[in-house]
């Protein structure tokens, strides 16, 4: 028997949802009329309901996909089954927004949040365990219009940019480098940062990496590139060091063509050790693909970094096939686990799972952990409970130019000392 709600406190009038239409598919009708009191209560319109796919279908071709904000429906039933219900809402647009529940096991709604984060005209909200509590229906339509939280906050492009095109940029400096923090688990203090390139567009604004990093792989305009990041890299950790900044460490993309050439390794490390950084300061991020790219004289590379005493972290762990056997026979400094294994491993064991091992390892081995996509206080709580050292995300800050730094580390130093203390901890 699904719990007793109490009455919620009057409504605002400025919710998204109110007075819109919804439709809740659900075939045990016990839990269809606790759904539909929840959504009473949250100030909804017109309630339809249905009790399996087939029926919310012709249901929704009835009515119209416009006049439908929101489906609702349980993930188990005859007929048409939730993941099926949502394969035809997504194909057909018969639903602006989507929620999907079930009392089954967690992976099976794991099934649809993988649906919406790859394909957004599913239009999913997120997905809720019965017995469906008011507050977690209430955070979720809070997204309603919204987006997904991690969406980058830069401009797209149509096309990928080409070779004459990033030599242009290149000369005329439109590369910049921006910076998201790292910061301490334990104390809540910044660590570090990693410098992510944007490209200033002179017609299409701000760009992202995706747009341009991969007409540049491969390329001879990759070594400039990143020496060309590298250069004003340094120059922003002097004048932080001037400025009084605590030493921070700073985490710097290396591509697979980088870290297989040993006349780039010279110039990089002959531009940092003529700067005046030591090299303890600046962390190379390779990632597994890019090692097993030449693997001899990449791991020849890396062990030369490491005697120079530059620190070097293995990027996006866990994605590749042979992630664990890459790290443990390369000179890593710091393990950073892929977003894939942190973003919701709160609440999907086998993401719990991933997560604890890949902490383990870190540990055992005596490496820094630092926690990639953190974007929720759920997220926090967890890696702290489990003991990862660093963590990175939306949660505590997007990517930022060098001159907004000193004023978030004043502006965030009282609420991430308080995450780091257990304030705002989900009962």
């Amino acid at each position: 028997m699904p719990p007793e709600t109490p009455p919620p406190p009057p409504l605002p009038t400025d919710h998204p949802w109110r007075g819109q239409n919804v439709l809740v598919v659900e075939d045990s009708i016990v839990q269809r009329a606790y759904l539909v009191g929840l959504l009473q209560q949250l100030g909804f319109g017109a309630i339809l309901e249905a009790s399996d796919g087939n029926e919310a279908l012709a249901l929704l071709e009835r009515e119209g996909a416009e006049s439908m904000f929101l489906v609702l429906t349980d993930l188990e039933m005859p007929g048409m089954d939730g993941i099926e219900l949502t394969c035809q809402l997504t194909e057909r647009h018969l639903a602006q927004n989507l929620i999907v529940v079930s009392a089954r096991d967690p992976r099976l709604l794991e099934i649809i949040e993988s649906m919406g984060a790859d394909d957004a005209e599913v239009g999913l909200l997120g997905t809720l365990l019965k017995p469906v509590r008011m507050d977690a229906l209430e955070a979720l339509l809070q997204r309603a219009g919204q987006g997904s939280t991690a969406a980058p906050a830069v401009a797209a492009a149509p096309d990928l940019p080409s070779l004459q095109e990033l030599a242009q940029a290149l000369e005329r400096q439109e590369f910049l480098p921006y910076f998201q923090p790292k910061v301490a688990m334990r104390s809540g203090l910044l660590q570090g940062v990693e410098a992510l390139a944007r490209w200033v567009h002179p017609t299409r604004g701000m760009l992202a990496p995706q747009y341009f990093i991969p007409a540049l792989e491969g390329s001879a305009l990759m070594a400039d590139f990143t020496l060309d990041i590298v250069r004003q890299v340094l120059r922003h950790m002097l004048d932080w060091r001037l400025a009084g900044l605590p030493p921070l460490t700073m985490s710097v993309n290396l591509s697979a063509d980088n870290l297989a050439d040993r006349a780039f390794i010279d110039r990089l490390t002959a531009l940092v050790l003529a700067s005046g950084v030591a090299p303890a300061m600046l962390v190379w991020e390779v990632t597994e693909t890019s090692v097993m790219h030449h693997l001899s004289r990449s791991m020849a590379n890396m062990g030369r970094l490491r005697l120079m005493g530059f620190g070097l972290a293995m990027d996006d762990f866990g994605i590749g096939y042979s992630s664990m056997q890459q790290f443990a026979r390369c000179p890593f400094t710091e393990l950073k686990i892929d977003r894939a294994f942190v973003h919701g491993a709160a609440r999907w064991p086998n993401r719990h799972v991933v997560l604890k091992s890949a902490l383990e390892l870190g540990q055992r081995l005596a490496v820094d952990t630092v926690a990639e996509g953190v974007e929720t206080a759920d997220d926090w709580h967890l890696l702290r409970q489990l003991g990862c050292d660093m963590a990175q995300g939306y949660l505590l800050a997007k990517p930022m130019p060098a001159e907004q730094l000193t004023g978030w580390i004043v502006h965030d130093r009282r609420r991430l000392r308080a995450l780091a203390g257990g304030e705002g901890r989900p009962n």
